[in-house]
């Protein structure tokens, strides 16, 4: 077989460049017959960067250009974090592989070194996300949120340089990046539930492209697809993304997973939660009787209610 160059489309960011890398090191590893190349592509999550997530949509804002140079053949895969891809994907693309996930928690970055607990009352809470504005003011009422946006470096230092007592974030993109020295805590998630898919790199392909099948299903992890696939049927099922305040998490053996799972109004006031326990096989399913329970229990009124005042 001759050398084929396969191109693999990617964010230009630190963090996505991290991800992409990681993904090329270990093909490059295992199929030296091949060439692995980096495209970085710009998505409109990258270009608007003055307006809060939730105030722009969420549907493909860090994927859609990228999808668009997997469909026209510019590229051959695409290297996403997971928690950025909608639960729909655009017709002829699908979910190719994942890696094995990391720490799935979010972690406090306080410029004091205070921990949650600690911070005082009207301490500002740096943070894009309502599902972490929401959870974290249910913990605490008098703190204020206020939205940042940004990569983790330019984060960071804003939290430096303007009027934020801490940032929370999600800990593998500070780990990744290597700025775990800067961590003051890990949110346990009873506190803070994680995005749906945080912690994992996915892989976004083309449908009926066999040959890339072929290469990703060498590195793709299984318990973390089955993982990640439970967890996106609940936000798939909720009608959940960056503009509502939703979250679920799954906690895996070799037979059962633990599925947690919520959705709140934005202040934290309302919150209803679930957990349930479920086999490998049925967990998917179990996932999405989860979503409808919340639903039917007023989950669909809250979740109108955060739509119908975005």
């Amino acid at each position: 077989m001759d050398k084929k160059t396969i191109k693999i489309g990617t964010r230009g960011s630190k963090l996505a460049l991290y991800q992409a890398n990681k993904v090329c090191d270990i093909l490059s590893n295992s199929f030296k017959e091949h060439k692995f190349e980096i495209v970085i592509i710009k998505t409109k999550g990258d270009k608007i960067l003055d307006v809060p997530l939730a105030k722009i949509g969420d549907k493909g804002l860090f994927t859609k250009e990228l999808e668009v140079e997997l469909l026209n053949k510019n590229i051959d895969f695409a290297v996403h974090s997971l928690k950025d891809l909608p639960t729909a994907f655009p017709t002829g693309t699908k979910l190719g592989a994942v890696l094995k996930r990391v720490d799935v928690r979010d972690v406090l970055i306080s410029k004091n070194g205070k921990k949650l607990d600690e911070l005082g009352a009207g301490a500002i809470i740096g943070t894009s996300s309502l599902r972490r504005k929401s959870q974290i003011l249910n913990f605490n009422p008098s703190f204020k949120i206020k939205d940042i946006r940004g990569n983790v470096d330019t984060r960071l230092q804003k939290l430096e340089e303007q009027d934020y007592d801490a940032l929370i974030m999600a800990a593998a993109g500070i780990i990744r990046l290597g700025f775990s020295d800067k961590i003051t805590e890990y949110i346990s998630p009873e506190i803070v539930i994680p995005a749906v898919g945080q912690g994992a790199i996915a892989i976004e392909t083309r449908t009926n492209d066999v040959f890339i099948d072929g290469i990703l299903q060498e590195i793709n992890h299984k318990p973390t697809e089955i993982a990640i696939l439970t967890e996106r049927e609940f936000l798939r099922t909720v009608e959940g993304g960056c503009q509502v305040p939703v979250g679920c998490y799954t906690e895996s053996t070799e037979k059962e997973i633990k599925i947690t799972a919520f959705v709140s109004d934005i202040e934290g006031t309302n919150i209803l939660k679930k957990e349930k326990t479920a086999t490998i096989e049925n967990a998917i399913e179990t996932a999405g009787k989860m979503a409808n329970e919340i639903l039917n229990e007023g989950g669909r009124q809250i979740l109108q209610t955060v739509r119908d005042n975005a």
